[in-house]
């Protein structure tokens, strides 16, 4: 039995969201929600945490680390995590896909384990 990739989803708030009109806003949120639903049920991947800097980063983020939110899993293998990349390019928001609004970038490795002590 092959050990589960670590893979860190790392999701970044784009311009346009913030460009948006106000009652659009509710729109990029519930498909950002589905799109956490739906890699929490990707058969292959256990979601071993959550988290967002949304309370403590405001505007955009820039490219690269700080990221708005991160998902860290225990992914099967490579397919599966560009599976759940790829919904970022398939869940629509109005007539624009997600990725139009958060982008995305996934760190995969292994847990980090080190020998234990004689």
């Amino acid at each position: 039995m092959t050990k589960p990739i670590r893979t860190l989803f790392c999701g970044a708030v784009l311009q346009p969201f913030f460009d948006l009109p106000s009652a659009q806003i509710p729109m990029v949120l519930q498909a950002a929600g589905l799109l956490t639903k739906t890699i929490r049920e990707m058969p292959g991947v256990t979601v071993i945490g959550t988290m967002d800097d949304d309370e403590t980063m405001v505007g955009t983020s820039p490219t690269g680390w700080p990221w708005t939110f991160y998902i860290l899993a225990d992914v099967v293998d490579r397919e599966t995590v560009i599976s759940a990349c790829n919904l970022f390019r398939t869940i629509e928001v109005g007539e624009h896909r997600l990725w139009k609004y958060i982008r995305v970038e996934a760190r995969m490795g292994r847990e980090l384990a080190m020998p234990e002590p004689a």
